[in-house]
């Protein structure tokens, strides 16, 4: 073995002794309820399909007659060849959807995030950004060559304090909206009232209430009622609700010609492939329409909620889709996760760097397509765990 294998393999070595390591599932089907693991019908928990709509027929069809017209890649990047009509029109419908004046496509979420901090932000810039914020918001903080500092999450005295400490011209004001492995909200209210006070700017990534929060599926921002002065740069993601793949930037005029010119992750990859964005048009179509998708969400995340608390599991505080059950113990909750799996049950077992060390966790997802049945066999399944004396 070479010096870089040997050396390699140590650090993986270590990492299986910590109880850290990741191994990938081969799903033998598409994304729903239940999914096929090697050659077994489990119960899915742990999708980030929370509307249902990853395998919807509409949406399908959709994306069968646009790769007909369009093929399947866009060949080129958007500032090349690449933009498509029907990228065009979609990101006219998500302005739309949003309330903003413009919107902007990027191929995943992550490149958003980072394409967005990096064009807005640089040196002698500030970038505060919540503890707990997702990965691909620290990382863009930690690249844009920014003073970047992170303040305890949710806590607004933390976040004053930071921005009271910095005499940056420029300062932008980063969260999540629904925070990813808690399933709580950001209190966006109270951050842009700082960021109004301090002349900062404020980033919402709402990738887990998009679709899911509001009257029409617009996410935190819609639900709380904020206005682009409030929010003026929001970040949604169409690989979760939506149920196709990619991801969007809602703003001013200003914002996204801005990062037209200067988004490098938006200008030097290419655009996805126009059957896509043809079948996310029928799924914003679906989103905004069929809010019983988003009120059977509610309906199934209280039942559990409910169960859960009855058994005596440690829950967090959340109401949204996410619903992590607490084991804090990192090498425990990957014998909760296989023993749900035993039991026919595919729920995500979270442990670090994903969560502090000592918070490993269940994360449970829910989705529309889930029945009020199988969250009772999931339920009966954590009962027969005997978790109560686990935490």
């Amino acid at each position: 073995m070479n010096s870089m294998d040997a050396t390699l393999q140590a650090q993986l070595n270590l990492r299986r002794e910590e109880h850290l390591y990741r191994t990938r599932l081969n799903v033998a089907s598409g994304c729903s309820s239940t999914l096929s693991v090697e050659g077994r019908s489990l119960i899915n928990f742990c999708s980030n399909d929370y509307l249902g709509l990853a395998s919807h027929p509409d949406i399908s069809l959709a994306l069968k007659q646009a790769a007909d017209l369009y093929g399947t890649g866009s060949g080129a990047s958007h500032l090349v060849s690449g933009h498509s009509v029907v990228h065009q029109k979609l990101e006219e419908q998500l302005a739309q959807y949003t309330g903003r004046p413009r919107a902007l496509l990027f191929s995943t979420g992550y490149m958003a995030n980072m394409g967005v901090i990096n064009a807005l932000v640089g040196r002698r810039d500030l970038v505060l950004q919540d503890q707990l914020n997702h990965a691909s918001l620290l990382d863009g903080g930690r690249l844009s060559q920014a003073d970047f500092k992170r303040y305890k999450h949710v806590d607004m005295a933390s976040l004053e304090q930071r921005l009271e400490q910095s005499s940056a011209e420029r300062k932008l004001i980063v969260s999540d909206g629904v925070f990813s492995m808690d399933g709580n909200l950001a209190p966006l209210s109270e951050i842009s009232t700082l960021a109004k006070k301090h002349n900062a700017w404020l980033m919402v990534d709402d990738a887990h209430g998009v679709g899911v929060l509001g009257p029409q599926g617009g996410g935190l921002v819609e639900q709380l009622g904020m206005n682009l002065k409030q929010v003026p740069v929001l970040v949604g993601t169409l690989g979760k609700s939506f149920g196709t793949f990619g991801a969007f930037v809602a703003g001013s005029e200003a914002l996204i010609e801005t990062l037209i010119q200067f988004s490098r992750s938006y200008i030097y990859t290419t655009a996805l492939p126009p059957a896509v964005a043809a079948a996310t048009l029928a799924s914003l179509k679906i989103v905004r329409q069929e809010s019983w998708r988003r009120d059977k969400l509610v309906q199934l995340v209280t039942r559990f909620r409910r169960g859960a608390e009855q058994i005596g599991l440690q829950l967090g505080g959340s109401n949204t889709p996410i619903q992590p059950v607490l084991i804090n113990n990192d090498a425990k909750v990957m014998q909760v996760g296989q023993s749900l799996r035993d039991a026919g049950f595919l729920v995500g077992a979270i442990r670090p760097p994903t969560v502090p060390v000592g918070t490993g966790r269940l994360r449970i997802t829910f989705s529309a397509d889930h029945s009020e049945e199988q969250v009772d066999q999931l339920v009966a399944a954590l009962d027969s765990l005997n978790l109560r004396a686990a935490i």
